[in-house]
């Protein structure tokens, strides 16, 4: 018997095809994607959290990263093309796969997130109670030790 096996749809082997200029994102493996019965609710839930990440673009209270890794999170379980097309998004790409990869975050979205936590904090101290500008100020500054504890993405390109 031989080693080497042929192709039986005529296309030639991925060796000899040009590679793309970025990584192509990891396929999804079958036992990521949830039973048929419950998919729809992890459909559902990769579109809210996708929602909210865009809505947390343009609000200064609301993040974007963390609703979009889970909404990659979600699509990975119930809808393969919208996970496809975070993952190939020039903005939310790069973010997701360093976390799939590493749990990394950017310096920059650190900094970002930073920025708009402090800002967010001073419009409370403007219009909250004093109790509810502390207890929002006080859960701002643990995310943002936590997300400074976070490593940053090795540079993969």
């Amino acid at each position: 018997m031989s080693d080497q096996t042929q192709p039986s749809d005529g296309v030639e082997s991925g060796a000899s095809r040009n590679a793309p200029s970025t990584p192509a994102p990891a396929p999804l493996r079958p036992d990521t994607l949830a039973p048929i019965h419950s998919r729809w609710a992890w459909w559902l839930g990769a579109w809210v959290a996708l929602a909210l990440g865009l809505l947390g673009v343009v609000l200064p209270g609301l993040p974007t990263v963390p609703f979009m890794l889970l909404a990659a999170f979600c699509a990975a379980r119930g809808s393969p093309r919208l996970r496809a097309w975070l993952q190939a998004h020039r903005h939310f790409g790069p973010m997701i796969a360093d976390w799939e990869r590493e749990g990394a975050v950017s310096r920059r979205a650190k900094r970002m997130a930073t920025v708009m936590m402090l800002i967010c904090s001073g419009i409370l101290a403007l219009v909250a109670s004093w109790i509810g500008w502390l207890f929002a100020t006080a859960c701002m500054a643990l995310v943002a030790l936590w997300l400074w504890r976070r490593p940053e993405p090795i540079d993969v390109r």
